[in-house]
């Protein structure tokens, strides 16, 4: 399933039997940015809505906007594990960071 994205930020959404709506959130960030719809297209509507109020209110204030991700990953992964992995992508002429990108992205 592919999420539901506007302006680099990806919505979280769920259904409320208790309100009958579809309840979103934007993903991946500290600040709580809620927004719901009946329909897909209300809560599309609404989610865009959303980060375009989250953005200017950012602005307004003079704060940065939290991204959704950075693009940095650090993971923790056995010794041997990481082993493997820097020889395969020392054996493919990559590094283990390009290497890694690419594995992550095929499992997607």
């Amino acid at each position: 399933m592919t999420p539901m994205t506007y302006k680099g930020y990806a919505a979280r959404i769920e259904y409320s039997d208790e309100d009958d709506a579809l309840v979103g959130r934007i993903a991946g960030i500290r600040d709580i940015v809620t927004f719901h719809g009946v329909s897909v297209e209300e809560v599309r509507a609404a989610f865009h809505e959303a980060v375009d109020f989250y953005l200017a209110t950012c602005t307004k204030r003079g704060e940065a906007p939290q991204k959704p991700y950075s693009g940095k990953l650090m993971l923790r992964v056995p010794p041997d594990l990481h082993a493997r992995a820097a020889m395969r992508a020392e054996a493919a002429g990559k590094s283990l960071n390009a290497w890694a990108a690419e594995a992550l992205a095929k499992a997607e």
